[in-house]
């Protein structure tokens, strides 16, 4: 029997090279992000050898030379290289706690410079930034209230509102410490002043935020203060918020109901009547049921 030709065997399969994974190489002398951040609600962190302090206040320190450090604390401030500017931020807050006569002269100035890093996009920078409006508050409190500084005073409190409103807890927490400052530094009257627009603003976090600070400060008035302002007015500030989507703005009404009331009926014998009587006199009645109803639950 013939053999079979070896020309029409089966071809033998030729195994393919495996593919290599593709290995990159990075340069030892690549420069590195200043900023490295996967979650934008934790602390960024930083590279190098240049840190941003989160130094509380308790734990900061006088300035060894004031007088001659003020004179440089504006450029700092205006720096091009935002780590300076955290640097000068911290000085800042050195001045305000234990140096503020130096200060005053140029805190306008400084709180146009706190409102620019607020809006940075930056956290860090914006979070230091929101630490030295705290600690301004604390240590100027109604001064603020003055020409030139009543200003600029009104943009750090539209970015406060604004930081607390955000989604970044980072920031967000810092932003609502400073509010709470905010509140305990200042007289509340004119403060209401400044933060009663804010509860009609369309952005309805910020008009929650606004009420807490709202209620915060009811809370510490007396009821002549109270009449000052209006006690009316504040009614009417509830009744808008009763119905808000946020139930941290609901709250807030509901504080500043039973701020009203305690005040009003401090000294009455029949508090619920004269309360009762208060509210059908002055609003309409389904309005007038609701805000009654809140004392009496």
């Amino acid at each position: 029997m013939a053999l079979r030709s070896l020309d029409n065997a089966l071809p033998v399969a030729i195994e393919r090279p495996k593919k290599q994974a593709k290995v990159v190489a990075v340069s030892q002398n690549q420069k590195q992000p200043d900023c490295v951040v996967n979650d934008e609600n934790k602390a960024p962190l930083l590279t190098g050898d240049a840190p941003v302090d989160y130094i509380p206040s308790k734990n900061l320190e006088a300035i060894a030379d004031p007088d001659i450090k003020i004179q440089g604390l504006v450029g700092g401030l205006e720096s091009k290289d935002w780590l300076e500017v955290c640097r000068s931020l911290n000085d800042t807050r050195r001045f305000a706690l234990f140096h503020s006569a130096l200060l005053l002269p140029i805190l306008d100035k400084v709180l146009l410079v706190i409102v620019k890093s607020m809006k940075n996009p930056r956290s860090a920078l914006c979070k230091t930034s929101v630490m030295a409006s705290a600690d301004i508050f604390k240590a100027f409190g109604d001064e603020l209230f003055e020409s030139p500084n009543s200003d600029a005073f009104d943009n750090v409190l539209l970015q406060l509102l604004l930081k607390a409103s955000q989604d970044k807890k980072f920031v967000c927490e810092e932003a609502n410490k400073a509010l709470n400052a905010m509140v305990e530094s200042m007289t509340p009257l004119p403060l209401l002043h400044k933060l009663h627009t804010y509860v009609k603003h369309s952005n309805m976090r910020i008009r929650a935020k606004a009420a807490i600070s709202i209620s915060h400060s009811v809370s510490k008035m007396e009821l002549d203060g109270m009449k000052e302002f209006g006690l009316l007015s504040f009614v009417q500030i509830a009744v808008n918020l009763l119905n808000d989507r946020l139930p941290e703005a609901r709250e807030a009404a509901r504080s500043i109901v039973v701020s009203v009331y305690e005040a009003l009926t401090k000294n009455e014998e029949e508090k619920q009547e004269t309360w009762q009587n208060f509210c059908q006199s002055n609003l309409p009645a389904i309005h007038a049921q609701a805000i009654v109803k809140i004392v009496s639950s």
